[in-house]
């Protein structure tokens, strides 16, 4: 990161010093997820009956929110340059992004090795801020480059920009999950017609209602619903049945179902 920074201000490349501000971003980033982990690992209270898990969800959505103020900066900076831009040292400047590229390679391959980049949105927005930082890196060589053979130096500025639209591509993805989980949206993986349908099925219920699916944290989702069962049914039998089809078929351990025959009434439902 500080090779980068002081490197961008030696050779006057906007591409290497936004890939520097963005590496600054990774290594907050990074200690947040730490940190994320670290409150997740801590039990449940009486006032966080959920336990902490949630805080993940938070890290990815603020680190997601870091990305879009990021590339912010870099296209408000990259404007200025299309407007004038400065003569830049092409060679200096590809040496030191190919420092930078090995960095971020070396991060991203130690998280997919060691972390679930792909289920957990903790460390996937972690892996995407380092993705990102990569990213920067080739087109900061990919700009000295271009600098270097045909002396074109609206290709710093270029590169920023597109570099920073795919960093905007990636914090959208990750921003549109945490938000989702946020408002209690069901898992993607997860079609609540046919978990009501699944339900269904068993022997004795007559009504499933009251359905809520959900998501904790990342690879930890949660289900409660009611079932309204023939009179004469066994409730112990059907509930034992519907919690184990959950957890075979949806691979949901954490169930609140309530049973009901036709003598209980309840109030209307608002969701």
């Amino acid at each position: 990161m500080l090779l980068e920074f002081f490197g961008g201000l030696f050779t006057r490349s906007l591409a290497l010093m936004s890939d520097s501000a963005h590496m600054l971003s990774d290594a907050a980033s990074l200690l947040l997820s730490l940190a994320a982990f670290w409150f997740a690992a801590r039990p449940a209270s009486s006032s966080k009956t959920y336990g902490f898990y949630r805080f993940e969800i938070l890290a990815a959505l603020f680190n997601a929110a870091a990305l879009f103020v990021i590339a912010g900066f870099i296209c408000w900076e990259a404007y200025g340059r299309f407007l004038n831009p400065p003569r830049i040292a092409g060679g200096s400047m590809m040496a030191i992004a190919a420092i930078g590229l090995a960095a971020n390679l070396l991060s991203a391959w130690a998280l997919t090795r060691q972390g679930d980049t792909r289920h957990n949105l903790n460390v996937r927005s972690a892996y995407l801020h380092v993705l990102g930082d990569a990213l920067g890196s080739v087109g900061a060589i990919l700009a000295g480059l271009i600098m270097l053979a045909f002396g074109w130096y609206y290709a710093d500025p270029l590169i920023s920009v597109i570099v920073a639209l795919l960093i905007l591509k990636s914090a959208w993805g990750v921003l549109c999950q945490a938000v989702h989980i946020l408002m209690e949206g069901s898992p993607p993986t997860i079609d609540c017609r046919k978990v009501e349908n699944t339900l269904k099925e068993i022997h004795g219920v007559l009504d499933v209602h009251d359905l809520h699916v959900w998501t904790i944290t990342s690879g930890m989702d949660s289900l409660s619903c009611h079932l309204l069962i023939d009179d004469d049914g066994d409730s112990q039998e059907i509930l034992q049945q519907a919690i184990r089809r959950i957890e075979t078929v949806f691979r949901i351990q954490h169930t609140t179902i309530q049973i009901e025959k036709s003598r209980l009434k309840h109030a209307e439902l608002k969701v």
